[in-house]
């Protein structure tokens, strides 16, 4: 049975909505003309990718113009820009051809950092696994509760105030996140990183875009996505050689989910445990025995479940849900992982730090998180500056709140005004500081 909420969380489910930063046991990608409708919301068809993709990675498959919900008619055009939905091709974790959606938006701001226009791509955090739960439709539809799924565009913030500053983005919905012909593969790093860099060479085929091959590029994310720009940061050298990055944010990033999946385990986040489950079958099918023998009914329900949900579902249904309910023996599910060799394998190649970020990275982590433990995401850092990495580390120093959500989402509310700032900074030419010299002094 699905752990109830504590009284606290329907007071901020909806604006605290998961920044944690796939196929179910009983999950099937529907047939290319079927209808898909996902918790009483239906997909538009735009979403439903072609039967057969390109070679090249980051061609443009289709576009539409995308109206934001939060946009405000001008002499010049409306604020902040011009949105058009995106589908285009990448490739996932095994070498197969994916399609991806996502957004692009002109902003209606003139750039003034000198040079071409520079391009972000917004990696989005923990959206869920829902097909209605992707960050473009967020885009028209901010927030979404029809009684039967709650999705909230968290990311919109973010997004308004880069566009603020002349730079364009495009953001990616990831692997099976509004695309309905398979499961969201949920913190997978090669998946999501692959989706953020061909994101960007999508973006520049987009008609009537202003930006070209010569705009600076940078990567933006948190939690989930900043799990997702710190793996592109590392894999942009030999997956995107064409996409030279200025700057990447990589904010509370998932870097070592074996820690993760502890942390977040009887959390008000414990959903995402599924999500990760079903992101693990998907991406790895020959793991599904290993599932179908340690999941007990409970479990298995709850993955079918949530393969559904968003963010804000899962909040609703699965808080504090503690995974010794979900599995045969009343064995946790970072015990099983721990003592299964394959699943731990799986998880050892989710780890980021193994290898060297392209260009100037900024991580960000709050030393009360919880969620996204602080000590893990400080270990990205270490790791990357012993490769010599030019890496500028904050460490958010916010007071233990009692709530893992809360310690988790607060830092990027308070840190993402400087964020953004240094972000534009390195568009702009300026170098960027490391300080990796401080790193035995910093918490």
């Amino acid at each position: 049975m699905p752990a109830r909420p504590r009284p606290k969380l329907l007071a901020v489910a909806v604006t605290a909505a998961a920044c944690l930063g796939a196929q179910a046991l009983a999950a099937a990608p529907a047939a290319a003309t079927d209808e898909v409708v996902s918790r009483g919301v239906t997909i538009p068809a735009f979403y439903t990718p072609p039967a057969s993709l390109p070679d090249a990675n980051g061609t443009l498959l289709r576009s539409e113009p995308l109206p934001l919900a939060l946009s405000l008619p001008s002499l010049k055009g409306p604020l902040p820009g011009t949105a058009t939905r995106l589908m285009y091709k990448s490739t996932d974790s095994n070498g197969k051809p994916v399609a991806v959606t996502g957004a692009y938006i002109e902003p209606s701001a003139a750039w003034k950092g000198g040079g071409p226009r520079p391009l972000v791509a917004v990696a989005p955090g923990t959206m869920g696994q829902g097909d209605q739960c992707a960050a473009s439709m967020g885009l028209e539809h901010p927030l979404r509760f029809n009684g039967e799924t709650v999705s909230v565009g968290y990311e919109d913030l973010a997004i308004y105030r880069l566009l603020a500053k002349g730079v364009a983005v495009v953001v990616t919905d990831y692997a099976g996140l509004g695309a309905t012909d398979r499961l969201h593969t949920y913190v997978n790093r090669v998946d999501e990183a692959h989706a953020v860099l061909d994101a960007v060479r999508a973006a520049r085929s987009v008609r009537g875009a202003s930006i070209t091959t010569a705009s600076p590029v940078g990567l933006y994310g948190y939690s989930q996505g900043g799990g997702a720009t710190a793996a592109a940061a590392e894999l942009q050298s030999t997956y995107a050689p064409d996409v030279t990055l200025s700057g990447t944010y990589s904010g509370a990033p998932p870097a070592d989910l074996t820690k993760v999946t502890k942390a977040i385990d009887g959390s008000e986040l414990a959903g995402a445990l599924g999500w990760s489950l079903n992101g693990f079958l998907q991406s790895d099918p020959e793991l599904k025995p290993l599932a179908e023998a340690h999941l007990n009914a409970a479990g298995k329900a709850a993955l079918t479940d949530l393969s559904t949900m968003c963010v804000g579902d899962a909040l609703f249904t699965y808080s504090f849900a503690k995974s010794t309910k979900w599995t045969t023996d009343g064995k946790s599910l970072g015990d099983i992982i721990a003592a299964t060799p394959a699943l731990q394998a799986f998880l050892d190649k989710q780890l980021i730090g193994t290898m060297k970020p392209s260009g100037p990275v900024r991580l960000v982590t709050g030393v009360s998180d919880n969620l996204v433990p602080h000590g893990q995401s400080r270990r990205l850092a270490v790791d990357w500056c012993a490769k010599g990495a030019d890496v500028t580390y904050k460490a958010v120093v916010l007071p233990d709140v009692g709530s893992a959500l809360l310690n988790h989402f607060a830092p990027l509310l308070s840190d993402q005004g400087d964020a953004v700032d240094w972000l534009t900074d390195r568009l702009s030419g300026k170098r960027a500081a490391s300080n990796c010299w401080s790193m035995p002094l910093q918490p």
